[in-house]
């Protein structure tokens, strides 16, 4: 278990000095305002993707264990297909009110948003079934070829075509998720002739079901975390939308430790029957998950607006209060990652979307009542209230189902021991701990 998480955050570690490089490039050779619209096309790729995950997302790592590679695929590709026309159709009624159109999608980017959604469902599938199959080390080297993939075509786009638009981020990432798609698809066509098949009927209402409230607290989950970049297209320039979201960036990207651990948990709890173990394992790698972003933020915390301005460039002298006001919440952020998974893991996806349903009115309250006044940095301390009440609401739920206690999140001696222990099994070619 640990040497897949070690193998996971290696992965993400990559991924996260990608996004540094990325964000580098995208910042000094892109500017501000063409960043900020970048940004804007990712997150309509983000909700997007909603309906498809609604039977072709995460709730595949739950249902990989339990239903055959065919059925998945048949039931999965199928409805991505009719999303994406359900997409299509939606953009070219769209076209008819263009105000309203352009304030949400970029004008110019409406195709690339939607093949990028769809080439990117492609590739989730595969991911979400080598993690269903708790075969971690294939999903982070489709990873690795993805992120690695981006970032080397964005630098082909910026340097050798000059192509200076929001655009070199959106193809750069096409590419990526191409590649990664056709490589899964060569490691998972060949199992389809190894297994039977089994009646479509009862899968489709099962993954339906399980779907529905996993991705409507998806839903609003995206909606709690871009709803205020919405408002703040109403409220501010594209340039501080650039700003705003070069400093999510860099505090979200520590969220590679919660994602880490979280997914080698949901991969995990979704093969364990034993609710005892899986409320140890939950509270055991929160306790981790939050030590280690608590340290990675405070290190960004403390470099100077200097540093920023020297690694971005000059219009991005705002980043730094961004960054200070977001930190709270990606803390407790990580925390909520760890339960989330919990939650899904054990096939309770409803605790989830409950959470999700009273961070979005925290959301709300919060970004109308600051952003008009506070600009980018009232998104900033929205965002932080939101992940606190994500947080707050799992654990009391968490709390009442395991009796587990606050201070159980307080590292103990023991917990130093079981993972000086699994170092040791990794480094040392021991067996893992009983908790592994």
């Amino acid at each position: 278990m640990f040497k897949k998480i070690l193998g996971t955050g290696a992965a993400r570690a990559v991924n996260v000095l990608t996004q540094l490089a990325t964000l580098i490039m995208g910042t000094r050779c892109l500017g501000a305002a063409e960043w900020g619209k970048a940004f804007i096309a990712q997150t309509d790729i983000t909700f997007l993707l909603i309906g498809i995950e609604l039977i072709a997302g995460s709730g595949l790592v739950y249902f990989t264990p339990r239903k055959k590679l065919a059925t998945l695929m048949k039931i999965s590709y199928s409805w991505i297909a009719f999303v994406m026309l359900v997409y299509l159709l939606l953009f070219n009624v769209l076209h008819f009110f263009p105000n309203f159109y352009h304030t949400i999608v970029p004008e110019g980017y409406a195709k690339l948003v939607l093949l990028l959604t769809f080439v990117y469902s492609l590739h989730e599938f595969n991911l979400n079934h080598f993690l269903g199959k708790e075969k971690v080390s294939t999903y982070n080297w489709l990873f690795l070829i993805q992120i690695l993939t981006q970032v080397a075509m964005m630098a082909v786009l910026i340097f050798v075509l000059d192509i200076r638009t929001a655009k070199a981020l959106l193809y750069s990432q096409l590419s990526g998720y191409t590649l990664a798609t056709l490589v899964g698809w060569v490691l998972l066509f060949p199992k389809l002739k190894q297994e039977g098949r089994e009646p479509l009927k009862n899968s489709l209402k099962e993954m339906l079901h399980y779907g529905a409230f996993l991705q409507l607290s998806t839903l609003v989950s995206t909606l709690n975390k871009r709803l205020s970049l919405y408002l703040l297209r109403t409220n501010c320039t594209e340039s501080q939308i650039g700003v705003y979201a070069s400093g999510t960036q860099v505090t979200e990207g520590v969220n590679i430790v919660g994602q880490s651990i979280g997914l080698v948990a949901f991969s995990a709890l979704s093969n364990t029957e034993n609710k005892n173990r899986a409320s140890q394992l939950t509270l055991r790698f929160m306790k981790l998950s939050i030590l280690l972003t608590f340290t990675a933020l405070l290190v960004i915390c403390l470099l100077p607006t200097t540093f920023f301005e020297l690694l971005f460039s000059e219009e991005f002298a705002d980043i730094r209060p961004i960054i200070l006001l977001i930190s709270p919440g990606i803390v407790f952020f990580s925390a909520h990652t760890i339960l989330a998974n919990y939650f899904s893991g054990t096939g309770k996806p409803k605790y989830n979307l409950y959470a999700s349903l009273i961070g979005l009115t925290v959301t709300l309250i919060a970004a109308f009542s600051l952003i008009p006044t506070l600009g980018i940095r009232g998104a900033a301390i929205t965002t932080s209230l939101t992940y606190t009440a994500l947080f707050v609401f799992q654990w009391v739920v968490f709390h009442k189902q395991t009796g587990s206690r606050l201070r159980q999140l307080i590292p103990e001696k023991e917990d130093f021991s079981w993972l000086k222990a699994e170092l040791q099994g990794i480094f040392g070619n021991k067996s893992d701990t009983n908790l592994s």
